[in-house]
């Protein structure tokens, strides 16, 4: 018989909480892209317009502090449910299938010919070196995710076919305790630290030698991985009480808000600096991790508060389209950008405009591109619109 997951209350009822989590964090994603044309971004993007603000910087030191990190929290809850069902083969079968072929087929078939010419098409041994040297991100792009997901959930299966640990049933890992959860954002506050000594934020390296890696934020990506496995096998999501949530939401959100304090009123190179040894670097690391830790705690406890009652169709289609929307989100919000250069707005205003928008059509376009067979593999869904970041049956 199989084990019933948290994602469907006792009478088999989806619990749409997880699904709008998972909407949010896409939106999240697609909206900090959306504010790269309009500030210090400390590293590459396409498009600068004329229009800039220094306000974007903290907006872009507090959002990265959490947002892909709870992509990976969520992505690591739905690793062993699946796996539960269909066993190590039909697992990594069907991760292939559904991240392996449009990582590969958009890497490979467009990226790289892309890259390629836009170098000026330079020897071809001197044009890897060179993609090597910078951590294979000008094809991978936005795209390092899906290959780290792809490469945690084969660990994950290797995992599975070793320890008997991972074969528990669910509500066997207790929920952790505050003091527990204050520990792991120490631990992982100074692993954090003593990585960015050798590679500060927006540092890439070549990972295993055939994907980009910011190592300065991998520690998180990692650890809230392996921490969506173990809290799918305790049912953490549900489980939290409403109060502890809470109190690690408001946590999370003035920690958030402490960014934008330090940069108004404190020494903020002083406070966050990129890496290093020093204090600044410790301070940062921790204060990060105080908000990665906080708000996703607290985001999932208010949503489950939030949506567990609620019946959306548009939500429903929205989630089923998250992953089409990722893949998709970077050139709209590149291509909107690049429309807006000529429009006479401040900063934030091109930014709300773009935000909008660029959320409405990666959406719109993953659920309508989703319908055409071989456009639906490439964006990562089955017939049914599932993808890896959606229904587990």
């Amino acid at each position: 018989m199989a084990l019933q997951t948290p994602l469907h209350g006792a009478e088999g009822k989806r619990l749409v909480f997880i699904d709008a989590l998972r909407v949010a964090a896409i939106i999240f994603v697609i909206i900090h892209h959306a504010a790269q044309a309009y500030g210090p971004t400390g590293g590459f993007w396409p498009v600068h317009d004329r229009a800039q603000s220094d306000w974007f910087a903290p907006f872009y030191t507090a959002n990265a502090a959490f947002g892909m990190g709870l992509m990976f929290l969520i992505a690591g809850y739905f690793a062993p449910p699946s796996y539960d069902r269909k066993g190590a083969r039909l697992f990594l079968m069907g991760r292939w299938l559904r991240i392996g072929i449009p990582l590969a087929s958009l890497v490979l078939l467009l990226n790289l010919p892309v890259a390629y010419f836009l170098a000026g098409m330079p020897a071809p041994r001197e044009f890897l070196e060179g993609l090597y040297a910078r951590g294979w991100q000008p094809i991978y792009l936005h795209l390092w995710f899906v290959a780290h997901l792809l490469l945690y959930c084969f660990v994950y299966a290797v995992l599975r076919q070793i320890f008997d640990f991972f074969e528990v049933g669910p509500r066997k890992a207790p929920l952790p305790s505050p003091a527990a959860i204050v520990f792991f954002i120490v631990a992982l506050a100074l692993i954090t630290w003593l990585v960015r000594i050798w590679y500060p934020i927006d540092k890439w390296a070549p990972f295993l030698w055939i994907m980009p890696a910011e190592p300065a934020h991998l520690p998180q990506y990692l650890a809230f991985f392996a921490v969506g496995v173990v809290a799918y096998r305790g049912d953490w999501f549900r489980r939290m009480p409403t109060a502890v949530g809470l109190i690690w939401l408001a946590v999370g959100a003035i920690a958030f808000g402490g960014v934008y304090i330090a940069y108004a009123f404190g020494p903020w190179s002083e406070l966050m600096a990129a890496g290093g040894s020093g204090l600044s670097s410790l301070i940062r690391s921790s204060w990060e991790t105080v908000i990665a830790v906080g708000l996703s705690v607290g985001l999932i406890v208010a949503f489950r508060e939030l949506f567990d009652r609620a019946d959306s169709r548009l939500l429903e289609q929205m989630a089923a389209a998250s992953f089409g929307a990722y893949i998709l989100h970077p050139a709209i919000v590149v291509a909107m950008q690049a429309a807006m250069t000529g429009v006479w707005l401040v900063a934030f205003a091109k930014f709300v405009i773009v935000s909008l928008l660029a959320t409405v059509a990666s959406f719109g376009i993953a659920h309508v591109a989703g319908r055409a067979r071989g456009v639906r593999a490439v964006l990562g869904q089955t017939s049914g619109g599932e993808t890896l970041l959606s229904r587990v049956r």
